[in-house]
């Protein structure tokens, strides 16, 4: 069953961790400056000021701002999208494989 199939309360079983953090989408070899919302364990909700759409593929990098700690890695796809003021999106990604 994909993430798409699964019924909304299943999806909201997992734990999310509040992030707010500045994270980095790379599209078709683009880096593009996001927002990490927040972050479970199988995917994130992230805000961005460019235009995406469910089934884009996204590599998002996560930096440390830690030297001692490695900053996050991992491929996505794009499950949702909402249009939010001045163009912006806020987007669900599910993580497909973390680098």
């Amino acid at each position: 069953m994909s993430q798409t199939d699964r019924d909304y309360s299943e999806k909201r079983d997992y734990i999310r961790m509040r992030v707010d953090a500045d994270v980095t989408l790379i599209h078709a070899g683009d880096l593009i400056p996001a927002v990490c919302i927040d972050l479970s364990s199988s995917g994130m909700q992230v805000r961005a000021a460019r235009s995406f759409q469910v089934g884009d593929k996204l590599n998002v990098r996560i930096d440390s701002e830690h030297a001692a700690l490695k900053g996050l890695e991992a491929e996505t796809e794009v499950v949702w999208v909402t249009q939010q003021d001045a163009g912006s999106q806020k987007l669900g990604l599910t993580i497909l494989k973390m680098n």
